[in-house]
């Protein structure tokens, strides 16, 4: 078994940045990253909304560039993946896919969330090339196109109204005519005159060459389909946590399947703490990711300190 002072579980932006705060203030740290280290990051093409950068960076750049901080901080990187974390105090004992194990006097939890896709079978060839799970992140990129959005919760209205303040047409499909939206916001996405309620209709198809060119959606009720021309199409059905390896654990999770942590990162269990997007069930923004991770670490470098 391998003895450390701190294991953060995941390489994305609140991994990383958890690791940095906590290896700076003389922390023992390892990162267990899993198979593919940056998580989501690694799938965007241009980031043009992380703080610092003049022009926009690639995410597997940026995910590089903070790998290499870390190694040059004294963080000892590695590919482990976690399948069970056992304790109920410190010391905490991890286990690898492999048998590995690790006992750690603090865990950080930073795994993250992956956007929950429409299952159709042209999204792996569209993902970059306007379909997008993030109209925050990309939707700047659709300035003056029309667009669609597929959802009936908070996010496709909030994403919608986004979007309606540059783009000419916003087409919001959505499986049902009722919504788990907020009613104010639904209410005022329909007084928008440039946002289109699609109404119990799912996309069956993304239509385009080398880029999207338009959607064919298909009415639940008639059978009927009909095909929506657009340069963009947002999916925002949710977001699963990356937190599976966590239900045999004592650290409580959200029906969603996010970790429950106070603003300070602290879980239900002292000693564990969870940062980035298995946490937050509002943003999912790399730089707001980055930041709980500065936290997170900050709060396991103090925890061990005192319990040296």
């Amino acid at each position: 078994m391998i003895e450390t002072d701190l294991v953060v579980i995941g390489a994305g932006p609140a991994g990383c940045s958890a690791a940095i705060y906590a290896v700076r203030a003389g922390i023992k740290t390892v990162i267990a990253a899993g198979a593919a280290p940056g998580g989501q990051l690694l799938q965007t093409s241009d980031v043009e909304n992380y703080a610092g950068f003049v022009n926009p960076v690639g995410g597997f750049e940026l995910m590089d560039n903070m790998h290499k901080q870390c190694k040059r901080l004294g963080v000892e990187l590695t590919s482990d993946e976690i399948v069970k974390l056992e304790g109920e105090k410190t010391p905490f004992t991890l286990t690898c896919a492999d048998g590995k194990q690790y006992k750690a006097a603090a865990v950080i939890i930073a795994t993250g969330a992956t956007a929950r896709w429409l299952g159709l079978p042209e999204e792996e060839k569209f993902k970059g090339h306007g379909l997008s799970a993030c109209a925050t992140c990309d939707g700047f990129f659709m300035r003056g196109k029309n667009v669609c959005i597929v959802g009936g919760g908070n996010t496709a209205f909030e994403d919608a109204l986004f979007l309606a303040q540059f783009c000419p047409q916003v087409n919001l499909i959505h499986r049902r005519d009722a919504f788990r939206a907020d009613q104010v916001t639904v209410e005022k996405a329909k007084n928008t005159p440039n946002i289109k309620l699609v109404l119990n209709s799912v996309p069956v198809q993304i239509l385009g060459t080398d880029a999207v060119e338009g959607v064919r959606v298909k009415n639940v009720k008639t059978g009927e389909t009909s095909d929506i021309a657009c340069s963009g199409l947002f999916v925002a059905v949710g977001a699963v946590p990356q937190t599976d390896f966590l239900k045999d654990s004592l650290v409580a999770l959200a029906d969603s399947g996010l970790v429950l942590a106070d603003e300070r990162t602290h879980t239900t269990i002292e000693g564990i703490f969870a940062a980035g997007d298995c946490a937050d069930k509002h943003y999912r923004q790399a730089i707001i990711a980055a930041g709980s991770g500065a936290k997170a670490g900050i709060e396991a470098a103090a925890f061990i300190n005192l319990h040296r």
